[in-house]
């Protein structure tokens, strides 16, 4: 997995599957909405995406009010997040 930053995006490619991945991602999230109160991810090919970086995005938005957006490539992954039920939470959608 691989992450890069421009702006108030973050972009993701590689497959989301370790808890090293989970840690570079909060990592480089939480260094940012320190001067933020949005952040928007795109994830371009992962399958899914550990409970951990559930969890995380899911306190970013409840607990420290960050404006969170999804940008999915992955319609296993979008139907994922759906059936979850944070699709709207964490304004989940295709960039396919």
């Amino acid at each position: 997995m691989e992450i890069t930053h421009r702006s108030d995006d973050f972009f993701i490619e590689g497959n989301i599957k370790t808890i090293g991945d989970f840690q570079t991602i909060k990592h480089a999230l939480d260094a940012f909405i320190k001067h933020s109160t949005s952040v928007k991810l795109t994830i371009k090919d992962s399958i899914s995406v550990t409970s951990s970086v559930i969890g995380y995005l899911t306190k970013l938005v409840l607990k420290d009010k960050i404006a969170v957006e999804v940008c999915v490539g992955n319609g296993e992954l979008i139907n994922l997040f759906e059936e979850l039920g944070l699709k709207e939470l964490l304004h989940v959608r295709n960039i396919a």
